[in-house]
């Protein structure tokens, strides 16, 4: 019995792992590019980008994600996201997706803005462009000082994926809670926490270590 709960915790525990990695290759890079969009010089474009991370960030990820999914079918009358798991598994990575780069725009913006303007002047003394500015004296100051909140967000991001089977995705959760109605047995729901407790620690453990290789930056 031990050996089949795990095998089937496993199972959910890819998808969980398949969601939080693919959230992190999307959100962040759209994270930044949303971030430099509400410090742009565009006021439309600020007000939109500042419009939609105050509505993302003011309403619940189970609530968007059910919006996500049942809305195109509803509206369009059409399911765009395709039918079976391929289909809920992609709208749920959207949501995610969405939620998770606002956030980590708020991040990014907060990192950036905290850069004294002296450095930014220094660099156009020297005759740098203002992209060469950002990737060669910003940027590495604004990784970190962002690490502890970006550790903090995608901790949470681990545990927010259980979300997903409000829109039926089968992940971690789901595959111990089955063992309640199938057999009465209680345990393997606990055991799904040793899973979650193991990812978060590998995480906390990385998320440490980059801040050692880091303490060169003085903040």
């Amino acid at each position: 019995m031990f050996a089949d709960v795990t095998f089937t915790l496993f199972q959910g525990f890819l998808v969980t792992l398949k969601l939080f990695v693919l959230t992190l290759v999307f959100a962040l890079p759209l994270g930044l590019l949303i971030s430099l969009g509400c410090m742009s010089r565009i006021r439309p474009l600020r007000a939109v980008l500042n419009f939609i991370i105050w509505i993302i960030r003011g309403t619940p990820l189970l609530l968007q994600l059910l919006v996500i999914y049942y809305m195109p079918g509803i509206m369009l009358d059409n399911n765009i996201w395709g039918s079976g798991d391929t289909g809920r598994f992609i709208a749920g990575l959207v949501g995610f997706v969405i939620n998770y780069s606002c956030y980590f725009a708020e991040i990014y913006r907060g990192g950036i803005q905290a850069i004294p303007v002296g450095q930014y002047e220094a660099g156009e003394v020297l005759g740098l462009t203002r992209g060469q500015i950002f990737r060669r004296i910003v940027l590495l100051q604004v990784i970190k000082r962002i690490i502890p909140p970006m550790a903090n967000e995608i901790i949470t991001l681990v545990k927010d994926t259980s979300l997903v089977r409000i829109i039926s995705v089968y992940e971690l959760i789901w595959a111990g809670q089955k063992y309640i109605k199938a057999a009465g047995l209680i345990w393997p729901l606990f055991y799904t926490g040793i899973f979650y407790l193991l990812f978060t620690g590998i995480l906390t453990i990385l998320f440490s270590y980059l801040e050692k290789r880091l303490d060169y930056f003085r903040c």
